[in-house]
């Protein structure tokens, strides 16, 4: 079962840079593909970015192509989330979860009965 702590948010001017992290503290994070969800106040959870199980395959919300990049470090247990050119509109609660699926076009959704992290604040000032 893989147990997140997302970090790495903060308050940052518009065009500013963040590199979230998600670290897995079980035993089987490279087992899984993962993905990077958002949410803001008022609104449902929606997707941000998705890596399978080795690296190879990412998948990108339209939101997030050209600005954001994810990666994997599976000997670290840890995700990573680099945000360029932050916009006002990226400003949510970030989150990882493991993922059924990944492919260039397609992310699944979280695995049933995964367990949400704390999640990372990101504020964007314009």
């Amino acid at each position: 079962q893989v147990q997140v702590t997302e970090s790495g948010g903060g308050l940052v001017q518009a065009g500013e840079s963040l590199r979230l992290s998600c670290t897995d503290s079980g035993l089987t994070f490279g087992d899984y593909a993962m993905g990077w969800f958002l949410q803001s106040p008022g609104k449902e959870r929606d997707w941000v970015s998705c890596i399978n199980w080795n690296g190879e395959i990412t998948w990108y919300a339209d939101s997030a192509k050209g600005r954001f990049t994810v990666s994997r470090d599976n000997a670290k247990h840890t995700l990573y989330l680099q945000m360029n050119n932050l916009k006002p509109e990226d400003t949510a609660l970030y989150y990882c979860a493991p993922v059924g699926q990944v492919t260039s076009w397609y992310c699944s959704d979280a695995l049933p009965g995964n367990s949400w992290g704390q999640g990372t604040q990101v504020t964007v000032a314009s």
